[in-house]
């Protein structure tokens, strides 16, 4: 028995790099284009299983913010 995986598509940037850009600084281990959304796809069996895959990978503690989601269509 197969579990159906869907693709979501978040629209990620992180915090801290845009604050520190807004100051014409730069973040010590990220570049300049975190200030910006990244598209990051993720596959999961639902929304809430792709955002924990996602939190993993880019923790909100360290700055990154989710501004958006899409499912794409199977």
């Amino acid at each position: 028995m197969s579990i159906e995986q869907h693709t979501y598509e978040f629209s990620v940037y992180n915090s801290e790099v845009r604050k520190l850009l807004e100051i014409g600084e730069t973040h010590r281990q990220l570049d300049d284009g975190w200030a910006e959304q990244r598209y990051i796809q993720i596959s999961g069996k639902n929304e809430t299983i792709a955002k924990e895959k996602l939190s993993r990978r880019y923790p909100e503690n360290k700055g990154y913010v989710y501004a958006s989601v899409i499912k794409f269509i199977d």
